[in-house]
């Protein structure tokens, strides 16, 4: 957020608070913590591998806080992923609730996954999953 002053607009009278931020602000904040949950990283961990506060790291991810060219690329090496991959869907028609509900069960059956200790267990999970993949 920032102050607007007159000269952002002529026509207004003292200054008032405008929020820059925007739906991609917000989808791309999105895409940014699914990535980082996908990947097992608390926001602080995040933030230390970027160079940010916690606090800045949880604005970008809340699309609080519009994040420059040069911060996303920075984000994507860290999350290991394209830069693109933060616009995937954006603007896109169809099942936009659907794909985000079968996204959001994917980063829960990850993030459940890889807190289980035992590789056997894993390993039967995966196999599991396999099986029940065929058509």
């Amino acid at each position: 957020m920032r102050q607007a002053t007159n000269g952002d607009n002529p026509a207004a009278a003292g200054n008032r608070v405008v929020n820059r931020a925007t739906d991609t602000d917000r989808y791309v904040g999105t895409r940014i913590r699914e990535r980082r949950v996908m990947l097992g990283l608390s926001q602080q961990q995040m933030a230390e591998l970027i160079g940010v506060t916690y606090q800045q790291a949880h604005k970008y991810e809340r699309g609080i806080n519009r994040i420059s060219a040069g911060r996303l690329f920075e984000i994507a090496q860290v999350l290991g992923v394209p830069v693109d991959y933060f616009f995937d869907g954006l603007g896109g028609a169809g099942n936009g609730n659907e794909l985000q509900e079968r996204q959001r069960m994917c980063l829960e059956v990850a993030r459940n996954f890889s807190q289980i200790d035992n590789k056997r267990h894993q390993e039967a999970l995966s196999q599991l999953a396999r099986a029940l993949a065929v058509k």
